[in-house]
């Protein structure tokens, strides 16, 4: 998968202020929040924990992916995600296929930006007034991360109100929208081999990204 490959870490180190962010939240106070107040919450959890967790620090993956994996999925909506990765094609898969990719899409993105935690380092984040009205059930929560040398990060967060919360589910970084990004990737595999290429191709993506820590641990 491509991103802008000239800030490639330093953008997986930010998606994960936003993909992490609910590790320390629990899903009865998030619904009371507005969307702001929640990603400001989350982005300095996260933040905080990077910085002071010894084990995230020395780079303990496990740590990081177990994280992730039980406290991520009341806070991201990986089936819009992954639906407007997908475009026209979502509606032409079957409900199983749609559950498959939104599967390995989640597993991607966890394995892919999971690593970047251990980089965080001084940065900090500051956020922008919210240009929303109280009745809008989707809004964008604009931001910048600030850090010791180099300009500050354009980091804006798109967020959809459920029954349960407010919920991410794209994120932008120096211009770019997360969900375009993959579009034109999933859109080129689907073209050539069809939704279950698609699957495949994420499946044994995700597999050898799930050898790598583990070979690592065995040594």
């Amino acid at each position: 998968m491509k991103l802008m490959t000239s800030v490639k870490s330093f953008i997986a180190q930010i998606f994960l202020l936003a993909f992490v962010g609910a590790m320390l939240s629990t899903p009865a106070v998030a619904a009371d929040e507005a969307p702001d107040q929640l990603v400001k919450r989350i982005s300095q959890e996260i933040l905080d924990l990077a910085k002071n967790d010894k084990e995230i620090q020395a780079g303990n993956q496990k740590r990081v992916y177990d994280l992730v994996e039980s406290k991520i999925l009341p806070y991201i909506d990986f089936q819009r995600m992954t639906s407007l990765a997908a475009g026209k094609n979502w509606r032409d898969a079957t409900p199983d296929q749609q559950q498959q990719l939104t599967k390995e899409f989640r597993t991607l993105l966890v394995f892919t930006y999971s690593g970047a935690i251990s980089q965080i380092k001084d940065q900090r984040v500051e956020f922008k007034p919210l240009r929303a009205a109280p009745d809008d059930t989707e809004v964008e929560v604009r931001s910048q991360v600030i850090q010791s040398r180099g300009d500050p990060i354009q980091l804006n967060y798109r967020l959809a109100k459920s029954a349960t919360g407010w919920k991410i589910y794209d994120i932008n970084v120096l211009g770019a929208w997360l969900v375009e990004t993959y579009k034109g990737t999933f859109t080129e595999t689907i073209s050539k081999s069809g939704i279950d290429g698609l699957i495949k191709t994420l499946s044994e993506k995700n597999k050898k990204l799930a050898a790598a820590p583990n070979k690592a641990a065995s040594k």
